[in-house]
């Protein structure tokens, strides 16, 4: 996901609110799924998989649902805030280096082809869905990220 407009010319104060104050809950719900799901540091990480796939689900129905009719400060506060400090790519890539390096090949390739797969049609689900509410076509990725 690309910075708005606003982000990428300077941020305005209310944007960098909004991404602190989304980092807060995204940061949150995070940790309480790690310890409604725990496993061990080398073991198949479920919450890490459950919480990309979820955040990729949400964002795609923000995305289409939202994204043009809500101010830039919500986008990034909901965007980049909640949804980037939720979902995870240094636990996901983490996770496969220690499954493979404990041997665990199956699992590592079990950990990517889950969480590319399940993320990126949980994406497309959430798009389409968040298309229909708003009675709309799914937004074209170039039209999703101005």
């Amino acid at each position: 996901m690309t910075a708005p407009a606003s982000l990428k010319a300077g941020a305005s104060p209310l944007d960098l609110l909004a991404v602190f104050a989304g980092g807060l809950v995204g940061t949150t719900l995070r940790v309480l799924v790690d310890l409604a799901l725990p496993h061990g540091l080398r073991a198949f990480a479920l919450s890490t998989l459950l919480v990309n796939v979820v955040g990729a689900f949400v964002l795609g129905l923000l995305v289409a649902a939202l994204w043009q009719r809500v101010p830039g400060w919500a986008r990034v506060g909901l965007g980049p805030g909640i949804l980037g400090t939720f979902t995870t790519f240094s636990a996901l890539a983490y996770s496969i280096v220690a499954l493979t390096q404990d041997g665990d090949a199956l699992g590592a390739v079990l950990s990517i082809v889950l969480s590319l797969g399940l993320g990126m049609l949980s994406a497309w689900a959430g798009l389409v869905l968040g298309a229909r509410l708003g009675h709309r076509q799914p937004p074209d990725l170039d039209e999703a990220e101005t």
